[in-house]
């Protein structure tokens, strides 16, 4: 059985939320580039120039995918009060950017946003600006976007959005990897693994667009 059709399999035997992980995953690839194209335009207007301001090269921000995908497996039961919903989704996310931010503090030594000049922030890592944000982008994402991308996702055959969803996921290791080598001090035996490891993950996306 081929690598693929075992991964089809594991995925129509696992639910979360009401949705296989088929379409979880594809959600999270998804909201990844969708929250990169957000995230872009909007500071490529705030600095009237072209701006990524994604980490990799690629189009796409992991972060916004984790972001939609977690928060409407946590908070999809709370669909039918907006109220309550665009409160613990404005904390949640909030919380979420915090340790986001911590994490890549400790890594990175800084994080890629910064808040100092926005009222009402914390070490310029949350605002009050952004939490408010969040609340709304939870009640759209939960109430309306997220059945959206479903029904894009279910236009396309399954083992199309399988072999995207694997080249997608090739290129992002490549992408992150590069990146990643780059921002942190490596050893030379390290970087060489992580060479070892991009040969592979290079010969399988050839093998993929093969077949």
């Amino acid at each position: 059985m081929r690598v693929l059709d075992k991964i089809a399999m594991w995925m129509d035997e696992h639910q979360v939320a009401g949705y296989d992980m088929y379409h979880i995953i594809a959600c999270f690839f998804l909201f990844s580039i969708i929250g990169w194209m957000v995230e872009s335009v909007y500071m490529s207007f705030c600095n009237k120039k072209i701006t990524n301001r994604g980490f990799m090269t690629g189009p796409y921000c992991p972060i916004y995918g984790v972001g939609a995908t977690l928060g409407y497996i946590i908070l999809h039961p709370l669909a039918h009060n907006i109220a309550v919903l665009y409160i613990v989704g404005a904390l949640l996310a909030t919380a979420f950017e915090f340790l986001v931010a911590k994490l890549m503090m400790k890594l990175f030594g800084e994080f890629w946003w910064d808040y100092n000049n926005k009222f009402c922030n914390y070490k310029g890592m949350v605002c009050l600006e952004s939490t408010l944000a969040w609340g709304l982008y939870a009640v759209i994402i939960i109430t309306f976007l997220f059945e959206k991308v479903i029904g894009f996702i279910d236009r396309y055959p399954k083992a199309w959005g399988l072999k995207t969803i694997a080249l997608i996921f090739a290129m992002g290791i490549l992408d992150f990897g590069y990146h990643f080598s780059m921002s942190v001090k490596l050893d030379e035996e390290t970087r060489e693994e992580l060479m070892e490891k991009k040969e592979e993950i290079v010969d399988f996306c050839h093998r993929l667009i093969r077949r």
